[in-house]
């Protein structure tokens, strides 16, 4: 595992690659998401001192654009989609049975920090509608009944 230091360090080469280039924050920010995991306001500030600009407009690109997130996720992340072909199938209800098994309701973190939920509007699966992905890995025609064991391959 890295150390903070480590961490920080690889921010700052991907920064310096963009020459400090604040027109790259967005580019900037997804790649700290990928290194830290989330983006905490010691990162963010982080970014704005190496950019040269406000930590105010930082955190406006941060909480105005969804797939940016400030707090951690867990390890295993399950998005089910809840566009229309999938919820005209029962995504909802698939939704209700994962937050039933872990305890924890859309958008929290198990407090192990095993699990979290997340929804989508359309993973471009319809075909296989309901649709549950667990990271990169896509589960489809599932039932309420199918949660409980797939789950526990993780």
């Amino acid at each position: 595992m890295k150390t903070n230091d480590e961490l920080f360090a690889e921010l700052d080469a991907f920064i310096e690659s963009k020459n400090n280039d604040s027109t790259e924050l967005i580019a900037i920010l997804h790649r700290a998401q990928s290194i830290f995991g989330y983006l905490p306001m010691v990162v963010q500030t982080h970014i704005a001192r190496k950019l040269n600009i406000s930590v105010s407009k930082v955190y406006g690109v941060v909480t105005f654009y969804s797939f940016f997130t400030m707090v951690p996720k867990g390890e295993y992340v399950i998005s089910i989609c809840l566009g229309t072909a999938c919820f005209v199938r029962g995504s909802g209800k698939i939704l209700e049975r994962v937050e039933e098994v872990l305890k924890i309701k859309n958008g929290e973190t198990t407090p192990d920090g095993k699990f979290t939920i997340t929804t989508l509007r359309c993973v471009g699966a319809c075909g296989l509608a309901p649709v549950m992905q667990i990271n990169d890995k896509t589960y489809g025609n599932i039932t309420p009944e199918d949660v409980e064991g797939i789950l526990a391959t993780y």
